[in-house]
């Protein structure tokens, strides 16, 4: 029987199975794994390179895997794609074949890993190859499995990767992985309200189908958010190098234009900078360009009393930018709020200064009212600079009242 639909020799074969290695999802998992024995490499322990190429070759197979039973699945037995370059024993042969790369990666794991780094090693790379088998149909008709499968599968690379090297894990790159499944899971979601339609006329449970393509999307939003935000506290507290928020900072940049886009180009945008925010977490935990001398932040209080009023001047420049983004309604909706908002937050104020809850220093010394004058303009800033953020993030229809 043959093995391809289209053409016939050994060329064509190759042809075949040569177009199911997807770069764009290929990449990601095994560049992934390679990052996870750099990171395990830094310092004073050893980087066995040879351990590093088998597990990423196990992150290769199993993503091989995933997209061989994808495309088995979706146009042999659920007639969803228009073609395919596979027969039915074509696709059985490919699965056969990469699964069997994939145990031979787990020997070469076994063989190279020290004894203590077999058993977490193995059992860390086992569950990428039941990720891409499992897939489809198993997993891509659950909104949670369809979402996570990807970026879990991701955060094993990272893990084992790490794991492998040094027969432990620790903080670092768990933390990374945790990251790293947040910010995939909103490229995901996003990914999938491309199909929102067909998903939703065959009863394929994605998160735009189940909760629309417009929560879907804030959902996305939110969980891209968590992540990139989350490697700063990750910083500050030392888990992860002083640089590193600076890959958010990068991220962030194409994340805030793409979620703008329709889903097909928020998700070629979302990719690539994926592959930014992966390359400059490397950089940031593999060679630590400011560990050395380390970080030395600004010193605002190089302005004396006018410190505390900087900073609000500073925020209150950032909120009337985004009130004015949003237009004449949002900014007057905002100073309805905020003047609503202002007795309740100036009693409040001048009970927890009169009872000593807290100490102003780097401030004016102008009082108005009995508070000092900076705790006016803070009264009036923050209400104001979230209200901004809300209405950019929220933006209601002209003319229709929530």
């Amino acid at each position: 029987m043959a093995l391809v639909r289209h053409g016939s020799g050994p060329s064509a074969v190759a042809r075949a199975y040569a177009s199911q290695v997807h770069p764009v999802f290929m990449l990601p998992p095994v560049a992934t794994a390679l990052f996870g024995a750099a990171l395990a490499g830094g310092g004073t322990r050893a980087f066995d390179p040879a351990v590093a190429l088998a597990y990423a070759g196990a992150a290769f197979f199993a993503v091989y895997t995933a997209h061989v039973k994808d495309g088995y699945v979706d146009f042999h037995r659920r007639d969803e794609d228009d073609d395919h370059p596979m027969t039915e024993r074509g696709c059985r042969l490919g699965l056969a074949g990469a699964t069997a790369g994939f145990v031979a990666c787990l020997a070469g794991l076994a063989a190279l890993t020290t004894p203590s780094a077999t058993p977490v090693a193995v059992a860390l790379a086992a569950p990428m190859w039941a990720v891409g088998y499992l897939h489809a149909p198993q997993f891509d008709t659950n909104p949670v499995t369809t979402t996570l499968g990807y970026p879990v599968g991701i955060a094993l690379c990272l893990l084992g990767g790490y794991a492998a090297q040094t027969g432990t894990l620790a903080l670092a790159p768990l933390a990374l992985a945790a990251v790293l499944v947040l910010t995939l899971a909103g490229v995901k979601v996003i990914d999938d309200t491309q199909d929102y339609a067909y998903d939703r006329s065959i009863d394929k449970r994605t998160v735009a189908v189940v909760v629309g393509p417009a929560r879907a999307r804030s959902l996305a939003v939110a969980a891209l958010a968590a992540g990139l935000f989350a490697v700063v506290p990750l910083a500050v507290t030392g888990v992860l190098p002083p640089s590193a928020p600076v890959a958010s900072l990068a991220f962030g940049a194409v994340a805030a234009v793409a979620v703008g886009k329709d889903a097909t180009t928020a998700t070629m945008l979302l990719v690539r900078g994926a592959y930014l925010f992966l390359a400059g977490l490397l950089v940031a935990t593999f060679f630590r360009p400011l560990a050395a001398g380390g970080v030395v932040l600004p010193d605002v209080t190089a302005l004396g009393p006018f410190t505390y009023l900087a900073t609000e001047v500073l925020f209150g420049g950032a909120a009337a930018a985004l009130l004015a983004r949003a237009g004449r309604d949002a900014a007057w909706r905002a100073a309805g709020t905020v003047a609503a908002v202002y007795p309740v937050a100036y009693v409040w104020d001048w009970y927890t200064l009169e009872v000593g809850v807290f100490s102003i220093p780097m401030r004016t010394g102008i009082e108005l009212l009995g508070i000092p004058l900076e705790e006016h303009v803070f009264m009036i800033v923050v209400p104001a600079l979230v209200l901004g953020v809300h209405e950019n993030l929220h933006p209601r229809a002209d003319g229709i009242e929530e």
